[in-house]
């Protein structure tokens, strides 16, 4: 997981652990005032070992065991960079797997940093022994995240109505499918469009030209070559879903 989200921007630390101490906060001379001082790195693998023990336990209620899981990953700080957007990723792979979500992430991670303040905290309270307020974040985190995620979904329906109202081709036209897919996929391209429906290259082209003469679509760079073309209305209903996970300090 660490080297998928990493491998793009950190490749020297992409799925490796640590090897050396680091400490959170503080100043980089040394650990002197740091907040947070990790387990030695001779110590990490044997941790993370420790952690799979407790991930695989089925007598734990989920959301309590995903809360303990992910402050435990990022106490043992396994890891020289990434240790938090991979200790997100943790707590929805752990959900799913043990069947609570199924067919979508509730971006449950987005509502602990709604207030990185509190969360913070929570996170020093478990590392004294206390469990309750990185349980009690979580609770907080997954109402704000499921409720966010509701929004999302009302928006997106009624941009795809609107999508919808616009196209006049005819009913069976390839451009009703590839409306159909902008929801989820609100960037494409005609490769894209041509496997992912199963329709040649000019069907494909026919579809997103329709789209794009009756401004569903638009190509933000003009070009003969590769040519892109993205959703303008599902792209704001993004950025809005984006803008409502605002971070207090």
């Amino acid at each position: 997981m660490h080297e998928a989200l990493l491998e793009g921007s950190h490749p020297e630390h992409a799925g490796k652990w640590r090897t050396e101490q680091v400490w959170i906060g503080g100043s980089g001379a040394g650990p002197h005032h740091a907040q947070f001082i990790p387990p030695h790195h001779d110590r990490v693998e044997q941790s993370i070992a420790d952690l799979l023990r407790f991930i695989d336990r089925d007598d734990v209620p989920v959301f309590v065991q995903a809360a303990i899981a992910h402050a435990q990953f990022e106490t043992i700080h396994p890891f020289a960079d990434g240790n938090g957007r991979t200790g997100r990723a943790l707590v929805h792979a752990l959900l799913t797997n043990k069947g609570v979500t199924q067919n979508v992430t509730v971006p449950v991670s987005s509502g602990l940093l709604v207030n990185t303040g509190k969360y913070f905290d929570a996170l020093g309270e478990y590392r004294n022994g206390n469990i309750e307020p990185i349980i009690q974040q979580f609770n907080e985190a997954a109402i704000f995240a499921i409720g966010n995620a509701r929004h999302l979904v009302t928006d997106l329906e009624e941009t795809v109505g609107e999508i919808h109202s616009k196209i006049t081709a005819r009913k069976d036209a390839s451009a009703w499918r590839i409306a159909n897919l902008l929801a989820a996929q609100p960037v494409i391209n005609n490769e894209y469009v041509r496997d992912r429906l199963g329709i040649s290259d000019m069907a494909a082209q026919r579809g997103i030209d329709h789209l794009e003469t009756v401004g569903v679509l638009i190509q933000p760079r003009k070009q003969s070559r590769n040519r892109v073309w993205q959703s303008p209305a599902v792209l704001a209903d993004l950025d809005a879903f984006a803008a409502r996970i605002r971070r207090v300090r």
